[in-house]
């Protein structure tokens, strides 16, 4: 451009800062004031895991109503005179996720894990909910059935 400034470049947008505004709006929707989660179940537990990056430890609160979990978490803005923001992206305050907790599950065998970053809960299915065999008994004598005819086995039995 050998010099010349491209003025188009600064022109007033009057809706510049409404679009900024929403934009910043629906990024927040998508990520930021919920706590993104993973769930699955292995043998006997199911696993949740929730991203809660740059969270307190002690800001994080889990609460069990009826079968309601309820996880809490706060992220704390960083504060001073001297700060001047040039981007403010990540969500700040207080955020929460409630999980609606089937039966069968041992709500007071909950365990937590937070590291890294990740919140891991453990809740383990109840042992009346876990899967089992059940025996048949008989009452009478019990037989051995090979594949013989009944003939051969009444006199088997009789000799």
């Amino acid at each position: 451009m050998n010099g010349v400034i491209d003025m188009a470049m600064f022109t007033n947008d009057p809706f510049r800062g409404i679009e900024h505004m929403m934009d910043q709006a629906m990024r927040a929707a998508a990520t930021g004031s919920s706590m993104g989660m993973d769930l699955y179940r292995t043998d006997d537990n199911f696993i949740a895991k929730f991203d809660m990056p740059g969270v307190s430890p002690e800001s994080i609160d889990i609460d069990i109503d009826q079968n309601t979990l309820t996880v809490r978490a706060s992220r704390e803005s960083e504060k001073g005179d001297t700060i001047k923001w040039l981007s403010r992206e990540r969500f700040v305050g207080t955020f929460a996720r409630q999980l609606n907790l089937g039966y069968g599950l041992d709500t007071s065998k909950i365990t937590a894990d937070y590291t890294d970053g990740v919140l891991t809960l453990t809740i383990p299915v109840a042992e009346e909910s876990k899967p089992r065999k059940v025996t048949v008994s008989h009452a009478g004598a019990q037989k051995v059935i090979d594949g013989a005819s009944s003939d051969q086995s009444t006199a088997e039995e009789a000799a």
